[in-house]
């Protein structure tokens, strides 16, 4: 028997050969479409009626300083349940991806700058997508 490394690495690899690069692109996709369908799921009651709770948010935590605090909370509420669904339906998954990732990019800057790391995570699920 092997070192502890040794064996680590053999079991990795092994499950790399097993799993192709599409099984854990589905993954991937179902991983991120979760965090931004569930983040939208808290924006809405019922199907898609935005609370009254999100607009006060985009107005006061969010604040964004280019767009209108409506506006941006239709626009994220509706973006986080329709790119998910496109996601994990395998639809325009690249174009899905490129719109979550500029919702990471405002979120980063504009929002929550000391989430780094979270948002660097998701960043790095959503630039594998094909």
């Amino acid at each position: 028997m092997g070192s502890p490394l040794k064996m680590y690495r053999h079991i990795c690899d092994g499950a790399q050969d097993a799993l192709s690069e599409a099984a854990l692109l589905l993954v991937a996709r179902f991983g991120i479409a979760a965090v931004f369908f569930q983040s939208g799921r808290t924006k809405v009651e019922r199907v898609l009626s935005i609370t009254d709770s999100t607009y006060e948010l985009f107005r006061s935590e969010y604040a964004l300083p280019f767009i209108d605090p409506v506006t941006a909370a239709h626009l994220a509420t509706y973006s986080e349940h329709l790119f998910p669904l496109l996601l994990v339906l395998g639809l325009f998954t690249r174009s899905g991806a490129l719109a979550l990732l500029g919702m990471t990019c405002v979120i980063e800057i504009f929002v929550y700058p000391d989430a780094w790391p979270t948002h660097l995570n998701w960043a790095g699920l959503l630039l594998r997508q094909r």
